[in-house]
């Protein structure tokens, strides 16, 4: 058995145009992550009454099965809950013309929002509570010392593990092939099953991925 490098070189600029995709799915999910996570962290922080127990349970629950569970128990789910609300209120939504993108990207996006709460809620913890003393001190509103003081010092000190994610999702963006949406890996597939050769198509998106 040889390799076929011409072959790799081919594949590569088939599968290469799926990243579009693959960096929306990566990008977009961390984006609306970080806010899920900043609100879910803050909850779980201040013991906000009765939100902070659904917020442990999100945070446990999420972080405690796998991701592809997720997109699978979404995909599923959500249209049927979708479709019950629109007949009970009139909306006339027809699920199925819901594109696919839309339930991968909410799957991934919460997600993203429960390990994005570890993530923060660490870093606020991490901030010397003498600094939040000091803002009481001069006049400062808790939303004010968070704003100010707190969050741009817990970013800061995130920022590797916030990297390490970005990765970890472009890997996890795979996962969306299992209910057809066709990102870098699913393209592979697609490439390989054609021409029958699937350890070139696997190394092409083995460089993209890496690069």
């Amino acid at each position: 058995m040889t390799i076929d490098i011409p072959f790799i070189i081919t594949c590569f600029f088939e599968i290469v145009t799926a990243l579009p995709l693959t960096l929306v799915i990566t990008v977009i999910p961390l984006i609306i992550g970080f806010g899920i996570g900043v609100v879910t962290a803050l909850m779980r922080i201040y013991k906000v009454r009765f939100l902070h127990r659904i917020a442990d349970f999100y945070v446990s629950f999420l972080r405690g099965t796998p991701v592809v569970l997720h997109v699978l128990i979404i995909y599923f789910a959500l249209p049927l809950l979708i479709a019950k609300l629109s007949d009970q209120f009139g909306w006339g939504i027809d699920t199925a013309s819901i594109p696919i993108l839309v339930f991968v990207l909410t799957a991934f996006s919460l997600t993203a929002g429960a390990y994005m709460s570890e993530i923060i809620r660490s870093g606020i913890l991490s901030v010397n509570q003498g600094q939040v003393e000091a803002a009481y001190a001069v006049g400062m509103s808790t939303r004010q010392a968070l704003w100010r003081i707190v969050l741009p010092q817990a970013i800061g000190g995130i920022l590797p593990n916030l990297c390490n994610l970005f990765i970890g999702f472009l890997h996890t963006s795979t996962f969306a092939f299992t209910v057809s949406q066709m990102e870098l890996l699913g393209k592979a597939n697609v490439v390989a099953s054609v021409n029958l050769k699937f350890l070139e198509a696997f190394i092409a998106a083995a460089l993209i991925y890496w690069g």
